[in-house]
């Protein structure tokens, strides 16, 4: 008899708690009431005179055409993705807006082969200057100089990828934590 209200009463404990949850959510509420976005078109700012940042230390910073459509296609679609704020497509629809320029692309050397000392890995780095706006409230919410994504790639071996593809994913990688900073509200 007292085992069966020892099981009940643990019964009745574990519904209460589960009725009234903890608050956890994976969604955010930073923003309250705003639910529509507009990713202006990132501007192409990269610094075309090549020989303003070269040096022994950085050699490798590159510029490739159409960068800027890119990033701003896959900020779009991980938004889209998210699904958390609604992507209108103008700015006059919506109640935050996204304002970003392309500042630079490189790949940074990583690992060199002991022998030859040619380059065996590297780090592609998407670089972005960013802000969100609050339209509505007429505010800047949050700027991002020098905001990076990026990813590693080896030349050779099992784990190895072309340029293209090491570009590609860290565009992915840059859209990703645009949109985690723009959600999260940690």
């Amino acid at each position: 008899m007292k085992k069966t209200y020892l099981v009940l009463a643990a019964l009745v404990a574990l519904a209460a708690v589960s009725v009234s949850g903890c608050g956890y959510s994976t969604r955010s509420l930073a923003y309250g009431k705003s639910t529509k976005i507009y990713i202006k078109p990132f501007e192409n700012q990269v610094d075309l005179n090549i020989n303003s940042d070269l040096s022994d230390k950085n050699p490798y910073r590159l510029y490739r055409a159409g960068m800027e459509v890119k990033v701003t296609n896959a900020v779009v679609n991980k938004f889209m993705v998210d699904g958390y704020l609604r992507v209108v497509s103008n700015e006059d629809q919506a109640d935050l807006v996204i304002r970003g320029a392309l500042i630079n692309y490189n790949k940074q050397p990583l690992r060199y082969d002991q022998r030859s000392e040619n380059v065996e890995e590297y780090r592609a780095n998407i670089i972005v200057n960013i802000s969100l706006e609050d339209v509505v409230n007429a505010k800047t919410v949050w700027t991002e100089q020098g905001f990076v994504g990026y990813q590693e790639y080896a030349l050779t071996g099992p784990k190895a990828k072309s340029e293209e593809t090491a570009i590609n994913e860290a565009i992915e990688d840059l859209a990703k934590r645009i949109v985690e900073r723009t959600v999260e509200d940690w």
